[in-house]
């Protein structure tokens, strides 16, 4: 790029960029306590700032509103890793519950082959019910049938699974 491309916009651009970024950057550093984060974090406070420039209340005050946009996006920055580190969390949490509960595979296989050889509508409203916890009005309206119809295909494939499943699937509360 030469210096016909250089227009009075791109000098005052770089002249603020010279003026003010320095002075940021050491700024950001405070803030962070690592150069290249701080460099980012300079960069793009100046980047929103030249952005808007025009519509600065008091141009004069330009290191004013970079060194807020500092501030601000440092502070965006520890929320979104606070949330982050939240979520890792409870995430790590579930994961350890997953893991502490393996289930017996050869269950899950027995199951599963019970619960595809019932007939479709009973099989979709022991899933809409107990898999998708959805209440039996919400499995009536979405099997397009009425709650008694609901009950009944509920009562039916509990039934079904019963006699199917060995006794020795039997959970805890169970009455057979």
């Amino acid at each position: 790029m030469g210096r016909a491309a250089e227009g009075p916009e791109r000098t005052g651009m770089a002249e603020l960029y010279e003026r003010y970024v320095p002075g940021g950057m050491r700024l950001a550093f405070l803030l962070t306590g690592d150069r290249e984060k701080a460099q980012d974090l300079a960069h793009e406070a100046f980047i929103r700032c030249v952005g808007r420039f025009a519509h600065l209340r008091a141009a004069t005050a330009f290191d004013a509103y970079l060194r807020r946009a500092i501030v601000n996006l440092h502070i965006s920055g520890l929320r979104r890793l606070r949330l982050e580190r939240e979520w890792l969390r409870v995430e790590a949490g579930r994961t350890a519950r997953a893991v502490a509960f393996q289930p017996d595979t050869a269950i899950h296989r027995d199951l599963w082959n019970a619960l595809a050889s019932l007939p479709t509508r009973q099989r979709a409203a022991l899933v809409l019910r107990y898999y998708e916890d959805l209440s039996e009005q919400d499995t009536a309206e979405l099997l397009g049938c009425s709650l008694a119809a609901v009950k009944s295909l509920v009562a039916r494939g509990s039934q079904a699974l019963r006699v199917a499943l060995p006794t020795t699937y039997a959970l805890e509360g169970d009455d057979r």
